[in-house]
């Protein structure tokens, strides 16, 4: 895992169509239309990182020790991330804004 950047939610969560599609990667027959269980949102690219932040730099970060992704037996996923952790990868990241011209060109 490598942080490369931040991104923004440009859209709230809405029902992850996929969850009832047989043929997608990840599908749940639990999940159907009219009772979603996933939800997704939509994002943009807002800063790219100068440097990349890799999963070893944090590991070896003593003040992300008790920062939940760290943890053994967890998954990427969404997890929270404390303020004093977010200022302490961006610390390492260094990021810079993307421009609107090159946001919107992917």
């Amino acid at each position: 895992m490598v942080v490369v950047g931040t991104a923004r939610v440009v859209k709230a969560g809405y029902p992850d169509d996929t969850a009832w599609d047989p043929t997608s990667d990840h599908p749940d027959p639990k999940s159907t239309p009219e009772k979603p269980i996933w939800f997704m949102v939509d994002i943009a690219p807002d800063e790219r990182f100068s440097r990349p932040v890799t999963l070893e730099q944090m590991r070896q970060e003593p003040r992300l020790a008790k920062m939940d992704l760290l943890r053994r037996g967890n998954r990427l996923s969404v997890q929270p991330v404390t303020e004093e952790e977010w200022a302490v990868v961006l610390e390492l990241g260094m990021p810079v804004p993307i421009a609107a011209s090159e946001a919107s060109a992917r």
